[in-house]
């Protein structure tokens, strides 16, 4: 059985002092996590709280993540953040080709504008570029897919979650693809209050399973571990959670709060 994996997108939220606050209240409110047993759990603040993150979560079992990484080691790259500098921080994952750095603010990728490009530009083959940065550099990249609410009305969301997942793990081996995280997360419903459909949900993961199946053969495709995420919160959790397909929770907003992602934890089969 594959084990559950809790994230939380902390986003652009959190001063140094607020993420160790909130790590210390979710610390509290789970009365202390093991290794082993129940839901794998991770925390994923913005960079400059990595370092608060890490120094109050340390020995807890609760792992650290980072929201983005650039593909190169080091060099002249004003404002990104690699690899090495990530595990120097402590993390163990990285969040790669989330919606909100896409840049598909309700555009799809073949209808990108100069305009559109310049928020953020993150696209298929600058997520396979993290991919194997974060792989050959000793991090467990997340992968996001999701499709638009256009792309779901004119009945694309499976073509459109099959390209980005086999666009943006394309140079990976069957052995690699084992062992990272996807999560599903239709962009229309990450901070709207909108929530996909259980069952839906499930079926979408369903499809990306069988992608990496098609790719990457059954024993990976049987392995790899799929989020769902968009508007994850205390009382839909259990219902997302005890699906099939779905083997875990990559949580937004509710991740802010230790009462209301304790409680997602806490909805996670053991």
């Amino acid at each position: 059985m594959r084990r559950q994996v809790i994230a939380g997108n902390w986003k652009m939220n959190k001063t140094n002092g607020e993420a160790r606050e909130l790590c210390q209240a979710l610390l509290a409110a789970l009365g202390g996590i093991t290794t082993t047993g129940g839901p794998e759990v991770l925390v994923c603040p913005p960079f400059t709280a990595l370092s608060s993150a890490r120094e109050t979560l340390n020995g807890s079992g609760i792992g650290l993540g980072a929201q983005n990484v650039f593909w190169k080691p080091w060099g002249a790259f004003t404002g990104q953040v690699s690899v090495p500098m990530l595990k120097d921080a402590g993390c163990s994952h990285v969040i790669i080709g989330h919606s909100e750095s896409r840049g598909r603010f309700g555009v799809p990728e073949e209808e990108f504008s100069d305009e559109v490009l310049a928020y953020f530009g993150e696209n298929d083959r600058t997520v396979s570029l993290k991919v194997m940065a974060a792989i050959d550099g000793g991090l467990i990249p997340i992968v996001c897919c999701g499709e638009l609410l256009t792309e779901r009305r004119a009945g694309r969301t499976d073509g459109v979650v099959r390209r980005q997942i086999e666009e943006g793990l394309k140079e990976l081996r069957p052995e690699q693809a084992s062992g990272i995280i996807l999560a599903y997360e239709p962009v229309w419903a990450i901070g709207t209050g909108e929530v996909c459909a259980a069952d839906e949900a499930n079926r979408v993961c369903g499809v990306i399973r069988r992608t990496i199946a098609d790719r990457f053969g059954p024993d990976a495709a049987e392995a790899v571990r799929i989020q769902y995420g968009g508007s994850v919160k205390p009382d839909n959790a259990a219902e997302l959670l005890s699906q099939e397909q779905i083997d875990g929770a990559l949580v937004g907003g509710a991740s802010l709060k230790a009462a209301d992602f304790t409680a997602i934890i806490q909805a996670a089969p053991g």
